[in-house]
């Protein structure tokens, strides 16, 4: 039976019957605290966390007899539990990171799907379309020997107080202190310090003062790498590994905050960063997972390249900030479910920036549980013009398979329902984000 002011293509089958998942998310119990708010970038609570902390990816199995040929092959178990579609993605990603030239628009196009846990390829995939690793297979090694070592030289040089910058200035200009003898080898004589090397200089080229500056931003990141998944032990708790991934997130957003001192830190990235370090810490690779803090530093400049401006409060209002992003998602909506749209900002009165800022400006890593975010990260990765067109279509699904509760609630219900989205099947959310793509006008 067609539906009134409905989209045509939403009185498929599809809608009219709904699956499982789509009853379950009908169904979800939203009794959740309200925790956002506009211009601060909130991570929910221990108390409130639903993440499920996915299983680290198996090692792969030995390598079988070497063949005759010139490409190296991944070989890797098929996982228990796998459907059959799953079984043959595996195959052909296999297949295809086996090649020495990897074809990435067959990549994208399987990624896009998601690409089956059990693989234990994700790093790797999730390199390639990040643009880290080359296409041509033999150029691998070199890049990342190079990469990996511009990022030690980045943590000596901008990992130091200004007292080792002094003495390293000692050191290059070749000053030696007579006064060496009382204990003062490592510190320039007193006439030879700079109005610029004093600890209450202002100056703006002072090391001191750069520091007292940075300080302020390192004790917000401090207090954000602390809070980063609390339910998960990869993230947090007392043990060697979890203060050595704290130690490993804290470095590569202090580095990024001075190598971006338009942007520096801002809260929430930290949870943009999270799923890249899990993945690649947990490659199965053992020189790859050590090397895990070069590579997730790379990566997630990559990806903050282009999301960079929703993090600028300066450009907020601009045709690149986030207001413009979330302008976006409103047409697109309006354009897919009039309806929908109509009865949530005209009805109802719900502004989508109460709701979709947190969804945008942290890709969705607080809306579901861990693993499903890696999923959800899968399909964004793989579009080649970069991930934001991909997620608003993702962030409009999340509404219209919410619809039948939003129609019926009123501003309270449904700002509550949107600040706290209900469980749902992600491959049926992909599905459907998929399908907005593919019917761009009502």
């Amino acid at each position: 039976m067609v539906k009134k002011g409905v989209p045509e293509w939403l009185n498929s089958s599809l809608w009219s019957s709904p699956t499982a998942a789509s009853a379950a998310v009908e169904d979800a119990d939203d009794n959740h605290p309200l925790h956002r708010h506009r211009h601060r970038v909130s991570v929910k609570s221990p108390g409130t966390s639903s993440h499920r902390e996915p299983s680290p990816p198996p090692p792969p199995p030995p390598p079988p007899a070497p063949e005759p040929v010139e490409e190296t092959t991944f070989v890797e178990s098929e996982g228990p539990g796998f459907s059959a579609d799953e079984i043959s993605r595996q195959a052909q990603l296999l297949a295809e990171l086996s090649k020495r030239v990897i074809n990435m628009g067959e990549v994208r196009k399987l990624a896009s799907q998601v690409i089956p846990d059990g693989a234990a390829i994700r790093p790797t995939v999730w390199k390639l379309l990040l643009g880290y690793l080359p296409k041509d297979r033999g150029l691998w090694a070199s890049e990342l020997e190079k990469k990996r070592s511009q990022y030690a030289v980045f943590k000596e040089e901008l990992l130091v107080n200004p007292t080792e910058v002094t003495r390293r200035m000692e050191e290059s200009s070749g000053l030696q202190s007579d006064e060496s003898n009382f204990g003062k080898k490592c510190l320039l004589p007193r006439s030879e310090i700079t109005h610029g090397d004093h600890p209450l200089s202002l100056t703006k080229t002072s090391v001191w003062n750069q520091y007292f500056q940075d300080t302020e931003i390192i004790e917000q990141i401090d207090r954000d790498v602390k809070r980063t998944h609390p339910d998960m032990h990869f993230f947090s708790g007392d043990s060697p590994s979890a203060k050595a991934n704290q130690e490993s997130f804290r470095r590569i957003l202090i580095i990024f905050a001075k190598l971006n001192p338009g942007i520096r830190y801002v809260q929430g990235m930290n949870e943009v960063l999270a799923p890249l370090f899990y993945v690649f810490r947990n490659d199965p690779d053992e020189d790859n997972a050590a090397a895990a803090e070069a590579d997730t530093f790379f990566c997630f400049v990559e990806l903050l390249s282009g999301f960079r401006d929703n993090f600028c409060q300066q450009l907020d209002n601009s045709v690149v900030g986030i207001r413009s992003t979330i302008t976006r998602l409103s047409q697109l909506l309006k354009k897919h479910d009039e309806e929908l749209w109509r009865h949530l900002e005209v009805t109802t009165k719900v502004n989508p920036q109460f709701y979709a800022f947190r969804w945008i400006t942290l890709l969705l890593t607080q809306e579901f549980n861990f693993a499903d975010s890696l999923h959800i990260w899968d399909t964004l990765l793989s579009d080649p013009e970069g991930p934001q067109e991909t997620l608003l279509r993702v962030c409009c699904a999340m509404l219209v398979l919410i619809r039948r509760r939003l129609l019926a609630g009123d501003f309270t219900a449904n700002l509550k329902l949107l600040q706290n989205y209900p469980p749902t099947n992600i491959g049926h959310l992909l599905y459907v984000a998929n399908k907005l793509c593919a019917h761009p006008t009502r």
